[in-house]
């Protein structure tokens, strides 16, 4: 049984930043995959940013954000954090935490534990 949850979620003004943890109970995720996605109404769920929890922890992020957002990992508190900076009310969503068993892909069907989400809103 493996259970993530989010936390740092708000309301911020556009400009501003962010920084989401995801931490993880139950399992370790010591080999595994982690990242984020987000979903805003009326919109599927989208690829953010994803981090191996094993070697050098390689990173990768959509296109549109990289520059942006930092995903990061603390191995030992089996937790993963995003950075959030210079926020746009685009970005207004559900960010979800998400992990993965083998693998770091960018699609959400092939991701295996979901947290509950955590909502940010960016006001113009």
């Amino acid at each position: 049984q493996v259970q993530l949850a989010e936390s740092g979620g708000g309301l911020v003004q556009a400009g501003g930043s962010l920084r989401l943890s995801c931490t993880s109970s139950g399992r370790t995720f010591r080999n595994y995959c982690m990242g984020w996605f987000r979903q805003a109404p009326g919109k599927e769920r989208e690829f953010v940013s994803t981090i191996s929890l094993w070697g050098a922890g390689t990173t990768n992020y959509a296109d549109s954000l990289k520059g942006r957002f930092a995903i990061s990992r603390e191995n030992g508190k089996n937790t993963v954090y995003l950075q959030m900076n210079s926020l746009k009310p685009e970005d207004t969503a559900v960010y979800y935490c998400a992990g993965k068993a083998s693998g770091c892909g960018r699609f959400p069907a092939t991701f295996d534990y979901w947290g509950q989400g955590t909502q940010v809103t960016v006001s113009s």
